[in-house]
């Protein structure tokens, strides 16, 4: 077992800590790949890895030795110096996901608003003054002013208005509804969609990933850029590096998070295409984005991804887990959909007891999204027996539940 120590917690002291996060009462003290545990070592299968975050499981023993060394070496001197780790995370990112420049950011939300800040420019040199953006309902791109103005969720825009006016919203996966407004604007600069939406409850859009290649085909008609928004989908998540690999497209901007840095805070916007020499000295920036420490974090996570097929047992795995839940499950009125590691499991009716009913008769740690979908993100190293194990947890979760 590994140790640790306690936090110097006072429990009879109030809270000093923002009411922001609807807290589980259950804290962790350790992780080991697919598992958890608490401080009494209680063991947990987690089937969320901190939300598409830690995609090589928790404490993998090469990530957490660069950690350390690159910790005890040098950790930061600012972006007004030269970076070797960030150039070689640069390079290594460039390898797997085909896009030419690369700025580090800190999250998938800084990683978005850069790309809303390159749709911006973008079209401010071409004349187009405050020009639009089309995104998607159900989507999420994070809680700053302006992602979360373009995030098609109420509920997250509620008491932050008045919202970025930069965004034009339509059905995900309707085409139809964007070459409407192609031919009644022309101030329309990007289009801006996650491949699979996770917050909005695994949605894949009714044509599958050819709704990528219209997009694409509309964005090279209109001479717009086509943004992707793969913070939860990249990484390898969904069985390929990045989720647009599933087609043979290839977006103007990219971004990505999560599972970058593997829990090590990380994100990152790419360009490709006309997109390339948007941005020049003085239009972007970030204190920490890509320090050394967050470099070499990022370097380490890819090679290792690469070294250990991680990508193609997600896809593996993640195949198996998906037929299985569909088997099992059959007798129910559910949906399963899912590509590799990103599973969504949707049941008939409102199901967010499910967390805790997981947690606490199963020892298993899982998600509920859009009210009604049971959001499962494991590792993408996740074995054969592990995925048993999952299956043989919460099958029997649902079906009480749909009983």
């Amino acid at each position: 077992m590994n140790q640790y120590t306690p936090a110097p917690i006072q429990s009879d002291q109030p809270s000093h800590l923002m009411p922001t996060y609807g807290r589980q009462q259950i804290a962790f003290v350790r992780g080991r790949g697919s598992y958890l545990y608490t401080e009494d070592g209680t063991e947990y299968l987690d089937a969320l890895t901190g939300i598409a975050v830690c995609g090589l499981g928790h404490a993998h023993p090469v990530i957490a030795d660069a950690i350390a060394e690159q910790a005890h070496t040098l950790i930061h001197t600012s972006n007004i110096f030269e970076i070797p780790w960030q150039t070689a995370a640069a390079q290594k990112l460039a390898e797997v996901s085909g896009m030419d420049e690369i700025f580090f950011s800190n999250s998938g939300a800084e990683s978005n608003e850069g790309a809303i800040k390159i749709a911006r420019k973008y079209g401010n040199d071409r004349g187009i003054h405050n020009g639009k953006i089309i995104v998607a309902d159900h989507s999420f791109h994070g809680r700053t002013i302006a992602t979360l103005s373009a995030t098609g969720n109420k509920k997250v825009q509620a008491g932050f208005e008045p919202l970025v006016d930069s965004f034009l919203r339509v059905p995900y996966g309707d085409v139809a509804a964007i070459a409407q407004l192609a031919s009644e604007r022309d101030d329309i600069v990007a289009i801006f969609v996650e491949p699979i939406q996770g917050e909005g409850g695994v949605n894949t859009a009714p044509q599958g990933f050819h709704y990528l290649e219209q997009l694409r085909e509309l964005c090279d008609q209109h001479n717009w850029l086509l943004m992707l928004d793969e913070v939860q989908t990249g990484n390898g998540r969904t069985g390929k590096y990045f989720a647009y690999q599933h087609t043979t497209i290839k977006p103007d901007v990219l971004t990505t998070a999560k599972g970058l840095g593997n829990g090590f805070p990380i994100g990152a916007v790419m360009v490709a295409g006309p997109a390339v020499g948007v941005l020049a000295a003085g239009n972007h920036g970030s204190t920490y984005g890509g320090t050394a420490l967050g470099s070499r974090v990022v370097y380490t996570v890819i090679d290792t991804i690469l070294k250990e097929n991680a990508v193609e047992n997600a896809a593996q795995i993640g195949q198996y887990l998906v037929e299985q839940f569909t088997a099992r499950l059959a007798h129910l009125n559910v949906t399963v959909r899912g590509f590799g590691m990103m599973i969504g499991i949707e049941l008939p009716k409102d199901c967010a007891e499910l967390v805790a009913i997981a947690r606490d008769t199963k020892q298993l740690i899982i998600n509920v999204t859009a009210g009604h979908v049971v959001r499962l993100l494991p590792p993408l190293n996740m074995t054969q027996q592990q995925a048993d194990d999952l299956l043989d947890r919460l099958v029997p979760v649902i079906q009480d539940f749909l009983k």
